[in-house]
């Protein structure tokens, strides 16, 4: 048998290895930058073209290299970090694989000029496909300058899985914001095309923070410090307010490498518990240094994924430092045990003295003293008449007009309290007071104001039970094994005004619809949900959307990372209804917005389509405009979760569903519509 086992040659091999450490464009940046900073550098420039595909090239005026150092960086395994077994218990930096230039130059067209400084000349390296094509002494500054140029270009299948430049774009600017973060003693600065896009000096990381990820952050943040003999947590956090529907502004480093561990934000989350509003996420840039003995970094090809000795020690030490953090910031709910508890007999406001003539032109009242009568009576009501002279005062000087009218003025704003005995100080002053129902039953449209109804209030039907009598309402039951797919054979509903057909609502969550079969239960939610997904993609289709303006156009500012999924996403934004215009740096002013959206924060919205669309990819590699129309339809729908709805919306909703292509399931198939055959209510009653 002939021998079939051949070793690979250098460039296949070198190709191979690329596949692994050089993935996009991203991959090369982060393996540049981390060389310069490795180096020693304090300033780095990085310049990109047409997204990393034609140039990506670092500058850096780090130590620089010898003529025989540069050429043996080209070389697989080549390292001047690692000497013995030990070393790798004891790494700091961050590039010492020594596989990252040498994969770099097998898919690529690299130029590699580097001096040290003690040099008065220093190096030229042309290399291609893992080839060298030159080598010659060259001017040029101290330290190293490496272009990569036509990544992929010998590689073709693999140059055609790219994706769009906004797309690997935004992961070169990922890659750039992790080590700008970590490094903020270095002076970092970015071009594009020839445009600046970060110029970021060297400075503090409170400074770094705000020049990377935007001048919003900058009355957010609250810094973080832990010292403990095992571990060090530093950085900064931020305020439950600054809180973001997206993810993306959240950074841990290990030893000044960024890495991503859901094991540590879910450390970070509990010590927000309470503090958050649903579906929100903080910001936080925490930095955690620890003996490198006691974590392994060689797990993940890229190094972003470590394994900790003790993880649940540092998972503990994490969330005390982020609690105390927001203890000490008073963001967080604290008991001052240094104050006094015996808490004495709360005591009576005091009126301020005033007792001028309250039907006399110059008389204005005094807020302060009403405000204590009010607080007195609203504290003794039985009392208040028979212990407060202001209210036994004989009254008998005629009112002039004028200040008739603001003591009605000011009788009517007591009135919205309901003070027991405004009514009758009132009478005694010849004024007469509108009559304001009890707090607990204020009509919805009563004007905070005034005190005036706004408009006759819509009564809203009760829900009635298909019975004659009333009935106690039972709680649904979940049969297993009923929650059969609805076939599509079910009768749309008749819109019959007899009470038989009346649709009910359970729990503000479900819609009841008695049909000849027997029953069926309707998610509100995900009813919307498939509605709005179908008139979505129908708008996306014609594309021509309606467009509700604003009245007043609101401007968003964006970190560089959700600006470029913006930019990725606007034809499919402006298909669907929204409407805005650049207005400055990564910053867009909204004109206008899908005219079926309700109106609520446009930037939440926004932010919110940008996170969905961000994390919303699965398995199946959707049409964008198609993930936008399921991310906009998602977005309405749940937003209105829990409302009551009227007889009328009930009933359009349900109309609506049957009048979808495929109204059992929603867009990504969750279902719609449980139906109970009337054979199995029966069962339940041993018919």
């Amino acid at each position: 048998m002939a021998d079939i086992i051949q070793l690979l040659p250098e460039y296949l091999a070198n190709q191979i290895a690329a596949g692994e450490v050089v993935q996009r464009p991203a991959s090369a940046v982060k393996e540049l930058l981390e060389n310069a900073v490795d180096a020693g550098a304090t300033q780095v420039q990085l310049i990109v073209k047409e997204a990393g595909k034609q140039l990506v090239q670092v500058v850096d005026n780090g130590a620089g290299m010898s003529p025989t150092d540069a050429r043996m960086s080209l070389e697989r395994h080549a390292t001047s970090k690692i000497r013995t077994t030990d070393d790798l218990f004891r790494i700091r930096t961050l590039g010492f694989r020594g596989e990252a230039l040498a994969s770099i130059a097998a898919v690529a067209q690299v130029e590699l000029r580097t001096k040290p400084r003690d040099q008065d000349t220093g190096t030229l390296l042309l290399i291609e496909g893992s080839r060298v094509t030159s080598q010659e002494p060259v001017a040029c500054a101290d330290g190293t300058s490496i272009s990569v140029k036509n990544l992929f270009f010998n590689v073709p299948a693999r140059r055609n899985f790219l994706k769009s430049n906004a797309v690997e774009m935004r992961h070169i600017l990922d890659e750039f914001q992790h080590v700008a973060l970590a490094n903020p003693q270095i002076g970092f600065s970015l071009f594009q095309n020839d445009l600046e896009v970060f110029n970021l000096p060297a400075g503090k990381l409170g400074q770094r923070i705000v020049s990377v990820l935007g001048n919003g952050y900058k009355e957010q943040l609250a810094q973080v410090e832990e010292e403990t003999p095992f571990l060090t947590v530093r950085g900064y956090i931020g305020k439950p307010e600054s809180a973001k529907k997206s993810r993306g502004d959240q950074f841990f480093f290990v030893n000044n490498r960024f890495i991503r561990s859901a094991y540590l934000n879910h450390a970070v989350l509990t010590a927000y518990e309470g503090l958050l509003p649903k579906d929100t996420h903080p910001f936080y840039v925490l930095f955690l240094e620890l003996d490198p003995k006691s974590i392994d970094i060689n797990v993940h090809p890229t190094k972003t994924e470590i394994k900790f000795e003790d993880e649940k020690t540092v998972y503990a030490i994490v969330r005390s430092a982020v609690k105390q953090s927001l203890g000490l910031h008073n963001m967080a709910p604290s008991l001052d045990f240094a104050g006094d508890v015996n808490f004495g007999a709360i005591q009576p406001l005091r009126l301020s003295g005033n007792e001028k003539n309250p039907f006399d032109d110059t008389y204005r009242p005094d807020a302060l003293a009403a405000a204590a009568r009010a607080a007195n009576n609203l504290a003794n009501p039985r009392s208040a008449r028979a212990g407060n002279a202001d209210f036994e005062r004989p009254l008998t000087p005629r009112p002039t007009e004028q200040a008739k009218r603001e003591l009605e003025d000011f009788y009517k704003s007591l009135s919205r309290v309901n003070l027991p005995d405004v009514e009758h100080e009132a009478t005694a002053a010849g004024v007469s007071v509108p009559k304001v129902p009890l707090l607990e039953s204020l009509p919805a449209n009563l004007d905070p104001e005034t005190g005036e109804l706004l408009a006759p209030p819509v009564p809203e039907p009760a829900p009635q039970l298909p019975t004659a009598e009333a009935e106690p309402v039972v709680a649904p039951l979940v049969l297993p094994g009923t929650a059969a797919t609805a076939s599509p054979e079910l009768p749309l509903r008749e819109s019959s005004t007899g009470p038989g057909n009346k649709v009910l609502q359970l729990h503000q969550q479900y819609l009841l619809v008695p049909v000849k079969s027997g029953m069926m239960l309707i998610d509100q939610v995900a009813a919307r949900e498939r509605i709005l997904f179908e008139q979505y993609a129908q708008a996306l289709e014609r594309d021509v959307s309606a467009s509700q303006t604003l009245l007043f156009p609101r401007t968003i500012t964006f970190t560089p990372q959700d600006f470029a999924i913006l930019r990725e996403v606007e034809d499919a934004l402006r298909a669907l209804g929204f409407r805005f215009t650049d207005f400055g740096k990564y910053t867009i002013a909204v004109e206008g917005i899908p005219a079926d959206v309700p109106a609520r924060d446009e930037k939440e919205l926004i932010e919110g389509l940008i996170e969905q669309f961000r994390t919303g990819g699965g398995p199946v590699k959707l049409d964008r405009r198609e993930q936008m129309a399921r991310a906009l339809a998602r977005r309405v729908a749940t937003s209105a979760a829990g409302a009551r709805l009227s007889e009328r919306e009930m009933t359009a909703i349900v109309d609506k569903l049957f009048a979808c292509a495929v109204p059992n399931y929603t867009p990504d198939g969750r279902r719609t519509i449980v139906m109970l055959e009337l054979s199995q209510l029966q069962e339940l009653f041993g018919r």
